[in-house]
């Protein structure tokens, strides 16, 4: 393992433990060092214990790189990938090893820590067949999102990365997505030409949260109705102990979506959860579609999706309605479908 190779485990680890403090970007700080330092030098200051010398190597950092650089599995990399594991149930185990992808993942390009490439990486290494790209839309600024001109280059660059998996041989796939903002009146931020253009739209709620409920029912079935839309995104926005869920006639906007067939996507975030039990209960009984999605912000949060997998099994969602453990071309047969 190098010392680049270990540092990003160790990062990967920290995120999945949802450690977002100083520790974490202490390990950020090093792999930059680390990145803009020849092995060379590297090695000489691990073999002279002098890494601490380089403005950004701390007593922990040079441990993991001194490790590495020696031929040993780095210690503290061996305790974090301990104590960050995602448990899982017997009966949500059922859901994972069906699921075939993941359908909401976030990158640089708008709010999330890591590449597209890194991203995909790690959902190769889960065991995904396939991923969709969905960073936010432009009218999330506080997100760097995405306006048409940015969105087309992105589409150009998983182009380019889909053709060298397949010039590798390999099967894994990027479709290309996003998570568009539902706007007050109910209308998606992004033009019909370009929503058009995606595998796969989310549309979410990120603005004025706490609208009234009649108002905010009215805004949510404009948008499950679109179209366009293929999965609701966290749809309550709640935050577990800072946000309460938004208010809205679910019954009404979960019917809309069991006729449009848009997916209800089982939010596997921490801190999200989303929908809250009662609802996804209740979804289930209106006949929805589902998809168990990380909203992945980092390579760490791919590992998430045990956490709405043991949901779906404690809500009995049915297995044979969850989008994403189709396969790849059932998946998008299903989003291109006549509506």
């Amino acid at each position: 393992m190098t010392p680049e190779a270990a540092l990003l485990r160790v990062i990967h680890c920290l995120d999945r433990a949802r450690e977002s403090g100083f520790k974490t970007k202490a390990f950020v700080r090093a792999l930059d060092v680390v990145r803009s330092t020849s092995l060379d030098e590297i090695e000489r200051r691990a073999t002279r214990s002098t890494l601490t010398d380089l403005d950004g190597i701390g007593s922990s950092t040079a441990a993991v790189i001194a490790d590495a650089v020696a031929g040993r599995y780095p210690a503290y990399l061996a305790k974090i990938e301990a104590e960050s594991g995602v448990p899982i149930t017997a009966g949500g185990q059922i859901y994972r090893d069906a699921l075939r992808g993941d359908c909401h993942v976030h990158s640089t390009w708008s709010d999330g820590g890591a590449p597209i490439e890194a991203m995909a990486a790690t959902a190769m290494s889960v065991g995904h067949e396939y991923m969709v790209q969905t960073d936010h839309s432009a009218r999330l600024t506080i997100a760097h999102g995405l306006n048409e001109e940015r969105l087309a280059q992105q589409l150009d660059q998983i182009e380019a990365i889909n053709q060298q998996f397949a010039d590798a041989g390999d099967d894994f796939r990027i479709l290309s997505g996003m998570e568009v903002d539902i706007l007050e009146d109910g209308s998606l931020d992004l033009c019909d030409e370009m929503l058009s253009r995606l595998d796969v739209v989310v549309a979410s709620v990120h603005s004025k949260l706490r609208m009234e409920r009649g108002q905010m029912t009215e805004r949510m079935l404009a948008a499950v109705t679109s179209p366009h839309v293929d999965i609701l995104g966290h749809c309550t926005g709640r935050m577990i102990g800072k946000r309460p869920p938004s208010d809205f006639d679910a019954d009404a906007v979960f019917a809309a979506c069991a006729d449009s067939h848009t997916a209800v996507e089982i939010n596997c975030r921490p801190e999200r959860l989303d929908p809250p039990r009662e609802l996804l209960r209740r979804a289930v009984e209106l006949g929805c579609w589902f998809t168990i999605d990380t909203d992945a912000h980092a390579t760490g949060h791919l590992e998430w999706q045990p956490l709405g997998c043991d949901r779906a099994a404690e809500c009995e969602v049915p297995v044979e309605r969850i989008l994403n453990a189709l396969p790849v071309d059932d998946l998008l047969a299903w989003t291109r479908r006549p509506r």
